[in-house]
């Protein structure tokens, strides 16, 4: 799915805008900016617009169910601070499969948001952003279980494919019955079945997913994950020292904390990744 937002302007066409004429003071959706509008140049993949790929469900990063409903949200807020430091005012947004964002296999866009951890082998088929964050495995059970870090050893646990948690989870629990989703929806609607006995993801992602669960779900603990996250472009894209140094200015500049404190917090619930006991494997 596609979706388009304009600062000036409602969007035309097939593709839907989510917000009436503004200023650019007041931001695309409900995002905040930051710094100077125009400050960099970029020939983007489809001149006019930046253009993201994501992969939903992503509650406090990406906060809609389709591209269409997205207002506001962590990464879908620095994206909108991208395109406005680069003078560009529309957005769009394509959700896509992790597997194939990882992969390599979209094509035409300018960046690709969606909590991803940097490794060697990812590094052959795309070219990583400057690290925005650092990342962790966040686990998920229903309410009512008893699961605990010495029990998921040998519990039916879930989690997403092309994630590098596949491989992890193989090689440092190899004792529990793995199943593998194409994407986090399908996990969450899984374990609220109860056909496995946990989940994982990314941590702010399994925090998101908690607090949005109407107390079905908890979260119970997390493995360090040793990894940045950072974003994904295509391979050879021309335009990554430019975004790169967008991103690091924001970073420098105290713009990726307040998006952070923005959009984060409130969709955890008032839990944070300090809440969250560290389990050993």
């Amino acid at each position: 799915m596609i979706h388009q937002s304009k600062i000036f302007g409602l969007a035309l066409g097939t593709v839907m805008a989510f917000c009436a004429p503004a200023l650019a003071s007041e931001g695309y959706g409900d995002c905040k900016l930051f710094g100077k509008q125009g400050t960099e140049k970029a020939e983007t993949a489809v001149p006019g617009q930046f253009t993201v790929i994501i992969n939903l469900p992503a509650v406090g990063e990406f906060n809609g169910d389709t591209p269409e409903a997205i207002t506001s949200g962590r990464e879908f807020c620095m994206a909108v601070n991208i395109a406005y430091r680069l003078g560009i005012d529309t957005v769009v947004l394509k959700n896509a499969s992790f597997d194939s964002i990882v992969a390599g296999q979209n094509k035409e866009f300018d960046i690709a948001l969606a909590l991803i951890s940097v490794t060697e082998p990812r590094k052959k088929v795309v070219d990583f952003s400057t690290p925005y964050a650092s990342g962790a495995f966040g686990l998920a059970t229903r309410t009512d279980s008893t699961l605990d870090e010495a029990s998921i050893k040998t519990a039916k646990l879930g989690t997403q494919a092309g994630t590098i948690m596949v491989q992890w989870a193989q090689d440092s629990l190899p004792e529990t019955s793995l199943s593998v989703f194409d994407d986090t929806g399908a996990m969450f609607t899984a374990l609220a079945a109860g056909n496995v006995d946990v989940v994982m993801t990314d941590l702010s992602v399994i925090l998101g997913q908690v607090a949005n669960s109407g107390g079905k779900l908890k979260v119970v603990g997390q493995y360090p994950s040793g990894r940045d996250t950072a974003g994904i472009y295509p391979k050879g894209y021309a335009q990554k020292p430019v975004i790169d140094k967008i991103i690091a200015d924001m970073a420098a500049d105290g713009t990726l904390k307040s998006l952070e404190s923005e959009y984060l917090a409130p969709a955890w619930g008032g839990v944070t990744p300090a809440d969250v006991p560290v389990w050993k494997n």
